[in-house]
């Protein structure tokens, strides 16, 4: 079956994350599978079929996701990705479509994530949807210096949060984060952080704490602290600081052969 490879952009507010659920009808994944139904007159199917590089949360947004995608038969791509678009809800985009190795993978092929978080330091009209606005004052040096801890492997426990409720003793919380940024632009306070796979709520609880740094609420120390957690409580508890949905993107997801990332930009910018 020829494979295709699809990137798109999406606005993740109404919807309940990228993954295709039973009791959550409105997804980025079912709308796509949708307009593709219509266009080649049949359900590609899950897994290898279909899939995408990885979840997105509710109300997460993406700049470049990435998907698989098997027909029966060739198409057009340019062709069938119009009319796909045709399809899509508004918030929805397919920004390409091109031929892919017979065994492409979105997920299991990529070697890396990149994702953008936004954080506006004034009020904004127009982009409260893509940021989160702090009303305190953020001192982005200190934040960077925080950052800087990032890079590495280390074990994430105390930025993951649980589904089940519980810790699997079979799930492990080490991650190996390629790069972590802090840039400004204009009154937006932008973090990126670069990974092979990140945990449920990694990248906002991370966010979260590295705002309490900027606002003077923690010192770089205490944020490095929690990257080498002990047997005991940890100082500082994460979870109360998680950053919300609205200001994260899937900023690009990157594949063997694929340019390097550009300096942090805004998705939106807040001048």
């Amino acid at each position: 079956m020829p494979a295709y490879r699809l990137t798109l952009e999406y606005e993740g507010t109404r919807f309940r994350g990228w993954q295709e659920q039973k009791n959550a009808p409105l997804t980025v994944m079912g709308a796509l599978r949708r307009a593709v139904v219509e266009v080649a007159g049949t359900d590609p199917g899950g897994g290898a079929g279909l899939g995408g590089s990885g979840r997105t949360d509710a109300g997460v947004h993406a700049l470049g996701q990435v998907a698989h995608l098997r027909l029966p038969r060739p198409v057009d791509p340019e062709r069938f990705a119009a009319e796909v678009n045709e399809r899509l809800p508004a918030d929805v985009h397919l920004l390409s479509m091109r031929p892919a190795p017979e065994r492409f993978h979105a997920r299991h092929d990529a070697t890396s994530r990149a994702y953008l978080y936004q954080v506006s330091r004034r009020r904004t009209g127009l982009a409260k949807r893509f940021v989160w606005w702090v009303r305190r004052p953020l001192d982005a040096a200190a934040m960077a210096r925080a950052a800087a801890a990032i890079p590495g492997r280390h074990d994430f426990r105390h930025f993951a949060a649980d589904p089940e409720g519980r810790r699997s003793e079979k799930k492990s919380t080490v991650v190996v984060v390629e790069a972590a940024q802090i840039a400004t632009a204009g009154e937006l306070v932008l973090v990126r952080v670069v990974a092979s796979h990140f945990l449920w709520k990694m990248v906002r609880r991370l966010t979260g704490v590295l705002v309490e740094v900027g606002a003077g609420t923690f010192s770089p120390e205490d944020f490095a602290a929690l990257l080498e957690p002990g047997s005991g409580p940890p100082p500082i508890v994460p979870a109360e600081h998680t950053a919300p949905p609205s200001g994260l993107f899937l900023e690009r997801v990157l594949y063997p052969g694929d340019p390097p990332l550009a300096p942090p930009a805004p998705a939106f910018p807040v001048r």
